[in-house]
C-alpha cells in the first residue's frame, strides 16, 4: 500500500483543526467523523499527522505548581484525573515553594491538560469558597471533601467519554483496529518516555478520611461543571455526564 500523500494528510489536519475550533457541537462531530474516515481508509498514522514543520506533538515534561496546604492533595487528584484521561502521566514532589506536579506527554496533550485543569480548578474553588460550617476546622474538612468528590467525578466523566469514543470507533469499517492500535502505541510511547525521565517513583499515601456530605456535594458540582468542548486526539467533547454514586 502506498503512503498517503501530503495533500491528503494536510486535509485531515485541517478537518481536525476545524473540529477543535468550532463552537458548534454538530459541526465538530461532522469534521471529526470525516477526518477519522480518511485516517482509517488511508491508514494515516498519528506520527504522519503530527509531523508538521516546526510543530508536532513531541513528548516533553512540564512542571505545574499546585500549591500547599489542606487542599493540595485534592488539587493533585483533579490534575491527575485530567492527565490520565488525556494520555499524560504525572508525578508530584513537595518543594519549599509547594507541591509541584511533573507531567509527561505530547505537547498538545499537555496544553489541553493545563487549560482544562485551570478551568476546572477555578470552577471548584469558587464553589468551595461558598461552603461554611460552624468552625474553621469543620469548614476546611467540608471543603476538602468537596474537592475530592469533584475531582473523582470529573475523572469518571472523562473516562466515560473516552469509552464512548472507543465504542464509536469500533463501529467503523475496520472494527476500530487502526484507532485502537494508534491509541496503544501512543500510550506505550508516553509510558516509556515517563519511565526514562523519572525512573523509580514512590506511590503516595491514601488521603485522610473524607466527610461524606462534602464529598457528594462535590460529585454533584462536577455534574454541573463546564468542561468545555475541546477535542484532541479523537476524543469526544464532554457533556454534563450522568450522576453516579
Amino acid at each position: 500500500m502506498t503512503q498517503p500523500d501530503r495533500p491528503l494528510i494536510e486535509r485531515v489536519r485541517k478537518l481536525l483543526d476545524k473540529a477543535e475550533r468550532t463552537d458548534s457541537a454538530h459541526e465538530a462531530e461532522a469534521f471529526a467523523a470525516k477526518a477519522a474516515d480518511l485516517v482509517a481508509r488511508h491508514r494515516i498514522s498519528p506520527e504522519q499527522l503530527e509531523a508538521r514543520e516546526g510543530k508536532g506533538n513531541d513528548l516533553s515534561i512540564r512542571e505545574l505548581l499546585v500549591g500547599r496546604g489542606a487542599y493540595v492533595r485534592g488539587r493533585i487528584a483533579l490534575l491527575g484525573n485530567i492527565a490520565e484521561a488525556h494520555d499524560v502521566r504525572m508525578v508530584f514532589q513537595a518543594t519549599p515553594a509547594g507541591s509541584v506536579a511533573f507531567l509527561a506527554g505530547g505537547r498538545d496533550d499537555l496544553d489541553l491538560v493545563e487549560v482544562l485543569y485551570a478551568s476546572l480548578h477555578a470552577q471548584v474553588a469558587g464553589q468551595m469558597a461558598g461552603l461554611r460550617r460552624s468552625t474553621g476546622a469543620a469548614t476546611q474538612r467540608e471543603r476538602r471533601a468537596f474537592l475530592f468528590g469533584f475531582a473523582n467525578r470529573i475523572g469518571d466523566l472523562l473516562a466515560e467519554s473516552a469509552a464512548a469514543a472507543r465504542a464509536e470507533s469500533e463501529q467503523r469499517a475496520d472494527g476500530g483496529a487502526s484507532t485502537s492500535l494508534a491509541v496503544r502505541e501512543r500510550r506505550e510511547r508516553v509510558d516509556g518516555f515517563a519511565d526514562e525521565s523519572w525512573g523509580k517513583v514512590r506511590s503516595a499515601g491514601r488521603p485522610a478520611k473524607l466527610s461524606p456530605d462534602g464529598y457528594f456535594q462535590g460529585v454533584d458540582a462536577a455534574e454541573r461543571a463546564d468542561v468545555g468542548r475541546t477535542r484532541l486526539g479523537g476524543r469526544a467533547a464532554i457533556g454534563r455526564g450522568r450522576r453516579g454514586r
